[in-house]
Formats: C-alpha cells, sequence, structure tokens
C-alpha cells in the first residue's frame, strides 16, 4: 500500500547521493516540503560530477572547466531547493564503486554520528542503473546496518533500472510534491550543463500540466534491513 510521509516525520535528513543532479530529479520537491516544514536537511554529494558527458547545449563548458560549473550549479540547486548544510565529499566521479570501501563508509559514518539523522535518502542498492548510483546506495546500506537496529534511521531508496518492481514491488512511499514544483523545477534548471530544455523536452518548454504530470511526485522504497 502506499503512503504518504508527513511533513512532521522528520526533522533531521541526510541525502546522500553521487553526483551534482542527483538531487533534483530524486528528491528535490520532497526535500522543499520538509524544509518549508522546519526540518533540517544535509545533502552529502559524493563526487563533482566532474567525468559526465553533457557541456551544456550549445557546449559551454570543457573537461577543465566542467568540475567548477558542475559545483557551482550544485550550489545553485541547493539554493533553489533551500538546503543550507551542503556536504561535498571529494570522491572520483564514476569511480565510487573502486573507492576506498573503509574510507567510504567511515565518511558516511561520521555524517550519522554527527547529524543522527531519522531519515536518510540514498539510492537503492542494485536497482539504480549507474555504477555510482548503486555503490553510493550499497555504501548507505552497509554503514547503517552497522547501527544497532533501534538507533537505524529510516532510510528511503530511489529505485528506477528495468524491471526494479518485478524485484521489490511498487514505491511504498509516495510524496505529493505539487506546492514545491516550482524549486524542483528551479533545482533541476540549475544543472545547465546537464538538463536544459532542449534536452527535456525537444525544444519546447513543458507546459504546466505536463511539468505537474511528470514531476508532481516522487516515489520512494523504504529499506528493509
Amino acid at each position: 500500500m502506499k503512503k504518504t510521509t508527513s511533513q512532521a516525520d522528520h526533522q533531521r535528513i541526510i541525502v546522500v547521493l553521487p553526483h551534482p543532479d542527483d538531487e533534483s530529479f530524486v528528491a528535490a520537491g520532497t526535500l522543499a516540503k520538509y524544509i518549508h516544514s522546519g526540518a533540517q536537511v544535509t545533502y552529502a554529494c559524493l563526487t563533482l560530477g566532474e567525468m559526465g558527458r553533457n557541456m551544456g547545449i550549445p557546449p559551454f563548458a570543457n573537461r577543465v572547466t566542467l568540475p567548477h560549473i558542475r559545483k557551482d550549479e550544485l550550489i545553485n540547486s541547493c539554493n533553489a531547493i533551500g538546503i543550507q548544510d551542503l556536504r561535498m565529499l571529494g570522491f572520483h566521479d564514476k569511480m565510487v564503486e573502486f573507492e576506498d570501501q573503509q574510507a567510504l563508509d567511515a565518511t558516511i559514518f561520521a555524517l550519522l554520528q554527527e547529524l543522527k539523522p531519522s531519515l536518510v535518502i540514498t539510492f537503492y542498492p542494485g536497482l539504480s542503473v549507474h555504477p555510482d548510483h548503486d555503490a553510493t546506495g550499497e555504501a548507505v546500506i552497509r554503514t547503517i546496518r552497522r547501527l544497532p537496529a533501534a538507533e537505524r534511521p529510516v532510510v528511503l531508496c530511489k529505485a528506477f533500472s528495468v524491471g526494479h518492481e518485478e524485484q521489490i514491488g511498487k514505491a511504498d512511499v509516495t510524496i505529493d510534491v505539487t506546492p514545491f514544483i516550482k524549486q524542483k523545477m528551479d533545482s533541476i534548471r540549475a544543472h545547465r550543463t546537464q538538463f536544459q530544455a532542449p534536452e527535456l523536452v525537444g525544444n519546447r518548454e513543458l507546459t504546466e500540466e505536463e511539468i505537474r504530470y511528470r514531476y508532481g511526485t516522487e516515489q520512494f522504497w523504504t529499506y528493509r534491513f
């Protein structure tokens, strides 16, 4: 059964995702909604997406400038959402699966110990398409599993690989973010190198109805330890 998470459920939230722009599509509306209700949100972004292939349309970035531009885009996206605590963790884009597991886990564990969140948002391990996505989710789950069961935060995961519902069923958390659609779209558009309107909608602007249909809900799977 799907359920809607109450805004008041969580006041301290950590989001752990690997790339600038992941936050935009995965949880921008949900985070804006929680922040509006007074929650404190920390976004731990593992990399700067420095190996990304998109350089803007027409291109305005190159391999040298891309990390600096994507850093600025990430800051702008967080500002659009309302996130005040952004942690850029400095791991290597497209290499998260090859990072030293102890170092990666220790970084996540330190955040958990510092902030003591009641909610963590990340990718669903093995069901999130990109190796960095899966490796990030695996590290988060691996680290939280170390905690005593009574101390574990709720973990909401994003899954979108082909056939994922056949493995884990339908999302059990669906959040209506239509009141915060502006924040979500401003977050998406902040990542100018990655998500420009021609790429998203084929050389035309989406109508308000299309935006609400495409981006008006965000779905998650509660990880069962």
